[in-house]
């Protein structure tokens, strides 16, 4: 990793300052594939009130030079929203023992340097230090291999997570609604759970595509 990106975890009372500058970065980054959000800033800095309002929520912050380039979020999932949370109800598995990590986002000329991997280190040792939880859990949207957004030579993530020790759960699975930047007006999209082990409890089946 460049030795001038700065990593932190930020929670609680420090939560409420770095708002605006997620809101920003949420809404720059995740414009490009394969989220395509058409997004705004004031949405967003809506939407991130369920992280200031969890107890033991973080925001794993990258800066450089002071200013801030990446993030990634975690909280407890039985402190998100009632969408996230249903499909492991609906199998039967209990939120309290999950903790859930949001969206990762990078500007990307600093990607490939280890800023990654930081977020999912940092964000496990919060989960583990501040919960009981058996097991993280992050989702990753679905789009079609012949999306005509999709960019040449694109390479999922998949391997990454999996080096990360995530499992695809692929019965397990939320909706979002958001506008793509393509796109009229919000529409719904797919998204599919990976699971880790963070006590080494064993994990639920995992389904294949």
């Amino acid at each position: 990793m460049t030795p001038a990106i700065d990593i932190s975890c930020c929670t609680g009372s420090s939560l409420p300052g770095i708002v605006a500058d997620l809101a920003a970065l949420r809404v720059k980054v995740f414009r490009d594939w394969p989220y395509l959000y058409d997004g705004d800033e004031a949405y967003e800095a809506t939407y991130l009130q369920t992280y200031v309002c969890s107890p033991r929520a973080a925001v794993i912050v990258a800066r450089l030079d002071g200013r801030m380039v990446g993030a990634s979020t975690c909280l407890p999932l039985e402190d998100e929203t009632e969408n996230v949370q249903a499909p492991f109800l609906a199998h039967g598995f209990d939120p309290q023992k999950f903790f859930y990590f949001g969206e990762s986002v990078l500007l990307p000329e600093l990607r490939g340097q280890g800023v990654g991997v930081a977020f999912f280190r940092e964000r496990e040792a919060h989960a583990r230090k501040t919960s009981a939880c058996d097991y993280a859990a992050f989702c990753a949207v679905q789009r079609p291999a012949t999306h005509p957004a999709r960019p040449p030579g694109y390479v999922p993530l998949d391997d990454f997570w999996a080096r990360r020790g995530f499992v695809r759960h692929a019965d397990l699975h939320c909706t979002m609604r958001w506008k793509d930047i393509s796109e009229p007006e919000e529409t719904d999209k797919t998204l599919v759970f990976w699971l880790k082990s963070l006590t080494g409890a064993a994990l639920p089946p995992a389904s294949h595509p």
